[in-house]
């Protein structure tokens, strides 16, 4: 069974950092992406940033491009997202996804899912 649990969320200001992980079970390598998605309030969740385990492959969406980074660290079996510069909008729930077959950075290609962490940017 897979199993994906998240962790890092919180409250920050405007400007402000946080890093999220994600633990995903079993051996990474056996996975072809692990994928994080942001769900605004009212909104569906949409892909911010995805990356192969094997080779690193990064992709991130446009408005959180140059302020996020997403690495793996395959020893560990975590993925993270390191978020700077955090604005109101990126407040939500972040969620990461993992699939064993190559896809895009949307939620459709995702087949497993952990429960989300919850990230506030207010000042």
């Amino acid at each position: 069974q897979v199993q994906l649990v998240e962790s890092g969320g919180g409250s920050v200001q405007p400007g402000g950092s946080l890093r999220l992980s994600c633990v995903v079970s079993g051996s990474p390598l056996d996975y072809h992406s692990v994928g994080w998605f942001h769900q605004a309030p009212g909104k569906q969740p949409e892909g911010v940033s995805c990356i192969t385990m094997k080779d690193g492959i990064q992709y991130y969406r446009d408005p959180v491009r140059g302020r996020f980074t997403i690495s793996r660290d395959n020893a560990k079996n975590t993925v993270y997202l390191e978020m700077k510069d955090l604005k109101p909008e990126d407040t939500g729930v972040y969620t990461c996804a993992t699939r064993f077959e190559y896809g895009l950075c949307v939620r459709a290609d995702f087949d497993f899912w952990g429960k989300g962490t919850q990230v506030t940017v207010k000042s």
